[in-house]
């Protein structure tokens, strides 16, 4: 039996209660898109997803059940989110730096490593670069910057920087950050980037992640430890540093990621969790308040479910959620505290059952691991759509 567990990331579908305290107070990732491009998601919809509460669209039966999910950690950002849907509730989430990174941090690196930094601000990785090129080229200093989440991302030029030495700037600055709990940054990310032929400037797919290793033990490891799969796709590998994962497919893009979807899905020797992401909603059109994008890649996905589906055996089961929102149509490029959705599909489970609202994006672990027989969570999911 395998579970196939996909996030899409930042598709949420309506602001939190709290959504005021993030400055997110009419943010609604898939309405607003919807609204703009007048998307349709069918095959979601056929699951579910105009159903579920809040969501003010048509509804009709569907093949799949349903839910929204209210998230506990007090956060909005991808690690704290999928921390908490594999079960592990952050009371301190890791760091985010909406002003740039403190001066004490900075004359550190400055003193340890001798490099200091252009930038140093909340950007969108293609734009800084775009900016700050030149200047990089010009003065060899790297590119800084950071984002929504708990990241410190560096960007160099190839020429200026070759990887290995980008790489080793990363790892230093990593070993810095974990001495001090004052820098408690989830990810130092190596944003490579070179020049085309017109003399543009473009990232490389060289990116690498230096993150923390979860403060504690997961649905993956505790997967794994009891001798099944856990089989990761896309940036999965960079949020848990490859803790508990048994096999990973590191990704391009949503294209690459639904052809390793599709690929392991088809497998009838895993017996365990395919846990993926699909990050293009998120990285190339949240940030960048490109709608137009987000409903061109919730349509990829969404076009790509009903062959996932046929790859299914009789005891497989599909769950289809997010981990924050991030509305492209709002002033912001932030991601948004949001409900996510959560969709479920199972030949052998009922179909057609509103779960309602339910507190807890972990309600996805406790829900796998009571299915798996390795902890009793009598509250969970699988228990309800039993036939």
């Amino acid at each position: 039996m395998k579970i196939l567990l996909i996030v899409i990331d930042s598709f949420g579908i309506g602001a939190m209660p709290d959504a005021d305290k993030f400055g997110d107070i009419g943010s609604n990732t898939y309405l607003n898109v919807f609204n703009k491009t007048k998307v349709k998601l069918n095959n979601m919809i056929k699951l579910g997803l105009n159903n579920i509460d809040g969501i003010e669209l048509s509804k009709s039966a569907t093949i799949g059940s349903f839910a929204r999910l209210k998230e506990l950690t007090f956060a909005k950002d991808t690690t704290a989110g999928h921390y908490e849907i594999c079960g592990l509730i952050l009371k301190n989430p890791y760091k985010t730096f909406p002003n740039g990174f403190p001066k004490k941090l900075l004359d550190v690196i400055k003193e340890k490593l001798n490099v200091e930094f252009l930038g140093n601000e909340v950007a969108s990785g293609t734009e800084i670069i775009e900016r700050l090129g030149k200047t990089h080229l010009e003065t060899h200093k790297p590119i800084l910057y950071t984002s929504a989440d708990s990241v410190l991302q560096i960007a160099t030029h190839i020429d200026i920087y070759p990887l290995e030495k980008l790489y080793k700037l990363c790892e230093d600055i990593r070993k810095i950050c974990d001495k001090d709990s004052e820098y408690n940054i989830g990810r130092i990310i190596a944003r490579p980037f070179d020049t085309d032929s017109n003399g543009k400037f473009y990232r490389l797919e060289n990116r690498k992640d230096y993150a923390l290793n979860p403060p504690n033990i997961t649905l993956l490891d505790k997967l794994k430890n009891n001798g099944l799969d856990t089989i990761c796709i896309g940036k999965i590998e960079d949020i848990f540093n490859f803790q508990g994962i048994t096999e990973s497919y590191h990704t391009r893009n949503n294209q690459s990621g639904i052809e390793e979807i599709l690929k392991n899905s088809k497998r009838n020797d895993i017996n365990g969790l395919i846990f993926a992401n699909l990050n293009d909603t998120d990285m190339l059109y949240g940030h960048r308040n490109n709608f137009e994008g987000y409903a061109k890649a919730l349509k990829e996905i969404d076009e790509s479910i009903p062959k996932i589906i046929n790859n299914l055996s009789n005891d497989d089961i599909l769950m289809i959620t997010a981990d924050h929102g991030c509305d492209p149509t709002t002033i912001s490029t932030d991601h948004s505290r949001e409900y996510v959705p959560l969709l479920i599909y199972g030949k052998n489970l009922k179909n057609n059952i509103n779960l309602g609202t339910i507190e807890g994006f972990d309600i996805i672990s406790k829900s796998i691991l009571d299915l798996f027989k390795i902890e009793k969570h009598t509250n969970n999911i699988f228990n309800k759509l039993k036939k």
